[in-house]
């Protein structure tokens, strides 16, 4: 693979052991979420621990362009919902941003007409929003899905109506966007076979700040009373357990030992579980810290599932430590289809991986060299940093864009922790070197 030289890239000097504590940011799943949340509230929100993505400057492009004020002071929010009057959120921004079609809830309740293209971002299967759109036609509202534009209407009083909804699939999205849109429906909604993860409760606990009446999030029950107006609210997002597991991930890849803060360890049980099986040992370190103690690998099988089960989002990072693992491993994605593209890339570091449909077979290697890779979307984008950490050599990690999307800063707290990687950005190297001297 030749290296693009248009595009900034990672340069990563592998086998260079980690050490010292490192923080987590703000959930990027939940801080997503919960900006949409904030269109409910015709007042002011603050949202801190935010984490500085390119998803979240998306996110907030789109409530700008639909009257909402955003600003952004260090990791704090403050978005006021005041204005919004803008029932049709621009194609340009959503088409890019999975997470910006859960507004469609929030706006439909606020204004009682949405009209919000088709999602985009990664390219993970086909992650339909079937659920989304039959949980809203339960609860009164007309929908069209006509262009790539979802088009949602509530005759009469333009208010929804609560209703008794059960989701075929436990979909985080279709939980949140259903959750959001009860809040300010006429009665009682109950959402049966809801997603259980922590960013639900995220989502719930800062709508109830904001005088929401739900109960059950963290069920598989959730239980909306609506009410007619929400009021503001000061909110702090969790920490984001996927960015904790990654750099967990880390630690045992370059058997080094660590320590993450803040963290909230009971949301990582099922990846803690998994590192625990194959060898090294994580540990709680005082309050929300955890440490990774590393011991030598050996081969184990994963199953992706619905929380509370293994994340499909630590399933790439997984993968790439148990190239290095003694014995083979099977892994099964069973959330999303057509993510395993990763598996390429990993096998031109020298992996030894069999893919059939959705099921990975891994053999363990002794190790991993050196080469140039490309991400193919945002966990895969991790997957591959980890493993050139721990690669023989330079790899070089392109398509960042990927991991801009979903982690603040991995490469400057890899740094910190003794990580030999920089950014390199071709076009600003080129710039450079035409300016003339000083």
């Amino acid at each position: 693979m030749t290296i693009d030289t248009e595009h900034p890239y990672l340069e990563i000097q592998g086998r260079h052991s980690l050490k010292g504590e490192v923080k987590i940011s703000g959930a990027k799943n939940a801080a997503l979420v919960i900006m949409a949340g904030a269109l409910l509230c015709s007042d002011q929100c603050q949202i801190s621990n935010v984490p500085a993505l390119a998803d979240i400057e998306r996110m907030s492009q789109i409530l700008s362009a639909l009257g909402v004020q955003v600003r952004r002071s260090g990791d704090r929010l403050e978005i006021d919902g005041r204005d919004l009057k803008q029932a049709q959120a621009p194609y340009d921004l959503v088409s890019q941003l999975r997470a910006s079609f859960f507004a469609i809830g929030p706006i439909l309740a606020r204004l009682g007409e949405a009209k919000v293209p088709l999602p985009g971002g990664c390219a993970i299967g086909a992650r339909p929003v079937d659920l989304h759109v039959r949980g809203l036609q339960s609860m009164g509202a007309d929908v069209l899905i006509d262009g790539g534009m979802v088009h949602a209407r509530v005759k009469g009083n333009g208010r929804l109506k609560g209703a008794n909804i059960y989701l075929d699939y436990p979909s985080v999205g279709a939980t949140e966007t259903l959750m959001m849109a009860a809040t300010l429906a006429q009665g009682e909604t109950i959402l049966g076979n809801a997603a259980q993860e922590p960013e639900v409760i995220d989502l719930a606990d800062f709508c109830v700040s904001m005088g929401a009446k739900i109960r059950g999030a963290g069920t598989n029950t959730i239980v909306i009373e609506g009410v007619s107006r929400l009021h503001s609210t000061d909110y702090n997002i969790i920490p984001d357990r996927i960015e904790a597991g990654t750099l967990l991930i880390a630690g045992a890849i370059t058997r080094s030992e660590i320590s993450l803060y803040p963290v909230i360890p009971c949301h990582l049980a099922s990846v803690i579980a998994k590192l625990h099986e194959i060898g090294p040992e994580v540990v709680e370190d005082g309050p929300n810290r955890l440490r990774i103690i590393p011991r030598d690998l050996k081969a184990t099988d994963i199953e992706t599932l619905p929380y509370p089960g293994f994340p499909t989002d630590m399933q790439a990072q997984f993968m790439a430590l148990l190239t290095l693992a003694e014995g083979s491993s099977v892994v099964n994605e069973t959330v999303f289809e057509n993510r395993l593209r990763h598996v390429a890339e990993l096998k031109r570091l020298g992996a030894a991986i069999k893919v059939k449909g959705n099921v990975a077979l891994v053999r363990g290697v002794p190790f991993l060299s050196g080469a140039p890779v490309m991400a193919t979307d945002l966990r895969a984008s991790a997957a591959l940093v980890v493993a050139g950490l721990a690669a023989r050599g330079t790899t070089i990690v392109q398509g960042l864009h990927h991991l801009d999307r979903g982690y603040d800063n991995l490469e400057g707290k890899l740094r910190a922790l003794g990580a030999n990687l920089r950014r390199v950005d071709p076009l600003a190297l080129e710039l450079a070197t035409l300016s003339p001297s000083s």
